[in-house]
């Protein structure tokens, strides 16, 4: 193989000496796969996730992304799969914010009534001070929608998969959830795609929250089943505000669109000015390790 490595440079930037460089466009399946020792999917386009299984000589795949679900059942368990930890965190932690606020403080409505030139003045809406806000999915990105949320003045509530004690006190664990969801005003999901995950905000989960809570999902679209929130929201009695959706990318005709409370934006919270130079970090310090026979950062267990 006879590649441009000054093109791989432009993008992510200097490269360790002692590998030959490739870039795959996403779409057309690259020459010399059978190569292939390190790999990086495309943030974005249509890789097929299945592509390492047809490398066989394949040692590390580095996800660009914070979550791993779609790589993880194609990656042989003597691949290495590693995170893009801390990638994601400040756009991420910045939209959810942002769709806290907009839900809160109703901009849909005001920025209709912008288009329509009106100016119809209406208070007395939910704010965020003195609320009380459980952030579902304690790791990296939910602590940085903590620090976001510090100075609210609202009553902050971390959850994580057992209970422990973490940068602002205690962390409750997801079995405390029964006697948590009754008093939280806002719900923020953070949390990855896992087997005990998937469905976790189903209708149970969703009758427990006082009317009027808001859900905020920036994690992932199959941790909330959708027919159960679009129940709610439709009949009036919760509020949603979602970055990601179950089915994702969500139909033109699906009802969710035109929910009532109900604020959408496409799965965007990433991918901000933000994330790649800290992505284009991760990968330049794994590859530095492969290169010098270290293990790599950022790997997941398996």
């Amino acid at each position: 193989m006879d590649y441009d490595r000054s093109e791989v440079e432009e993008v992510v930037g200097p490269l360790p000496d002692g590998l030959t460089y490739a870039r795959y466009d996403g779409e057309h399946e690259p020459d010399g796969i059978d190569e292939v020792e390190f790999y990086v999917p495309p943030y974005f386009g249509p890789a097929d996730p299945a592509l390492v299984t047809r490398m066989p000589a394949l040692k590390v795949v580095q996800a660009p992304s914070a979550g791993v679900d779609q790589l993880l059942p194609h990656v042989p368990a003597d691949v290495a799969l590693c995170r893009a930890a801390g990638v994601h965190d400040p756009g991420t932690a910045e939209l959810a914010l942002g769709l806290l606020l907009a839900a809160q403080r109703d901009f849909p409505r005001w920025f209709a009534q912008q288009q329509r030139q009106e100016w119809d003045q209406f208070n007395g809406g939910p704010s965020v001070a003195d609320r009380r806000v459980l952030i579902i999915g304690y790791g990296s990105i939910g602590q940085a929608i903590h620090r976001r949320l510090d100075g609210f003045e609202c009553d902050v509530v971390p959850v994580a998969t057992t209970a422990r004690t973490g940068p602002y006190g205690a962390v409750h664990g997801v079995d405390e959830l029964p006697s948590l969801l009754p008093d939280a005003d806002v719900v923020i999901i953070v949390t990855p795609l896992t087997p005990s995950t998937e469905g976790l905000v189903d209708a149970v989960f969703l009758a427990a929250l006082p009317d009027g809570a808001l859900l905020v999902n920036v994690g992932r679209g199959k941790v909330v089943d959708t027919d159960a929130l679009l129940a709610e929201v439709t009949a009036g009695r919760l509020r949603a505000a979602l970055d990601v959706v179950d089915p994702e990318p969500l139909p033109a005709d699906h009802p969710l669109w035109t929910a009532p409370g109900t604020i959408i934006t496409p799965h965007v919270a990433g991918g901000t000015t933000a994330m790649r130079p800290r992505l284009f970090r991760i990968i330049e310090e794994n590859l530095r390790r492969y290169v010098a026979g270290e293990p790599p950062v950022h790997a997941v267990e398996r």
